[in-house]
């Protein structure tokens, strides 16, 4: 039996659990690989809700407890939330939600995609909604989405401490928000966690950010932590993909940026082989590696990549690992991972 057919066994049944990991210092903790939802209704061409709920309740019996959805990610509808409510309804009080606020679904898409809004009213009404499209009465984690320039921070974290103050939150998130605005938010409440992009594609956090949130002892949320599928080993390029796919776009997939990231794939690919791993669990036992604040959310529509990424917990990378790792993507893969238009600024 090679150790990935090992790995794989060992995350198969209901009473095989994943260690849990603490995120930040106010008391949340989940389990060391969470699964994010949005790619089950957005940005990775059409849905399918029965599978959607299908992988949601097998996360669960492989021991995922953090789940991750957006008020973004149904465009407005609630879709998300609500595949996920449903989802989750007969484990609820076993799992931890979370979801976010900071769009104006109202207002049409520009070329920088929705407007922002985190003015603490609007963030009241989306709390509201979320908790009605989620069929529950509290939101685990509720992240800022993204910065809102026009609204202080600190009107925003006083917001949501109101709303953990009155038992419809427990906890505060930001998403893609620099040490300054890190710093002001945790000076009005307590930021348990941080979300933002991180894998061996996407390096950038580690500079500034991942000290910060260390030194005020709030947890890390990795998203994209397959490089949106590149660390998959089934990729082809942006042309191929159709236009409702975000990869048909990103910068990483376009001619001269792919061809450098599948060369680095082919040798992450040897790597990992030699360890009698996929790819896939090497890139997220290496994030695992970067600190026990780390809980990445892989997302995916299918029950078997999904017991993949569990396996990942299992498998421990020597130095020598992770220095190969370096080696290969010194500082991460080539292109922006957005356009200038809508990247997030630190």
């Amino acid at each position: 039996m090679t150790q990935q057919d090992a790995q794989q066994d060992k995350y198969q049944g209901k009473d095989n659990k994943l260690p849990t990991r603490a995120l930040g210092a106010q008391g949340l903790t989940a389990g060391a690989i969470g699964l994010g939802t949005m790619g089950m209704t957005m940005a990775y061409g059409a849905g399918d809700e029965p599978g959607g709920i299908a992988t949601i309740r097998r996360a669960y019996e492989l021991g995922v407890t953090l789940f991750d959805t957006a008020e973004l990610y149904g465009m407005g509808t609630g879709s998300n939330e609500q595949l996920l409510g449903r989802a989750v309804r007969d484990f609820r009080d076993d799992v931890v939600i979370a979801t976010k606020f900071g769009f104006d679904m109202s207002a049409p898409q520009n070329a920088e995609g929705y407007a922002l809004n985190s003015r603490p009213e609007h963030i009241r009404e989306v709390t509201e909604n979320s908790l009605r499209h989620l069929g529950t009465d509290r939101i685990d984690v509720l992240y800022q989405h993204r910065v809102d320039p026009d609204v202080p921070i600190e009107d925003v974290a006083g917001t949501v401490g109101e709303l953990i103050a009155e038992g419809k939150v427990r906890y505060l998130g930001l998403s893609e928000a620099g040490p300054d605005i890190i710093r002001r938010a945790h000076a009005v409440h307590p930021v348990s966690v941080l979300q933002t992009e991180y894998s061996v594609f996407e390096r950038a956090v580690e500079a500034h950010v991942l000290p910060v949130v260390r030194e005020l002892g709030i947890g890390f949320v990795p998203y994209s932590p397959l490089g949106r599928g590149f660390l998959t080993s089934a990729v082809k390029p942006a042309a191929e993909y159709p236009a409702d796919d975000m990869r048909s776009w990103d910068d990483r997939w376009q001619p001269g940026n792919y061809e450098q990231n599948l060369a680095a794939i082919r040798e992450l690919t040897a790597l990992a082989a030699a360890k009698d791993i996929s790819v896939t669990q090497l890139a997220l036992a290496w994030l695992l590696a970067q600190g026990d604040d780390i809980v990445p959310i892989p997302g995916t529509r299918s029950p078997d990549r999904l017991a993949e990424n569990v396996a990942a917990a299992a498998v421990t990378l020597t130095p020598q690992d992770l220095a190969r790792v370096q080696e290969i993507l010194p500082k991460g893969a080539a292109g922006s991972r957005y356009p200038e238009a809508i990247m997030p600024s630190w």
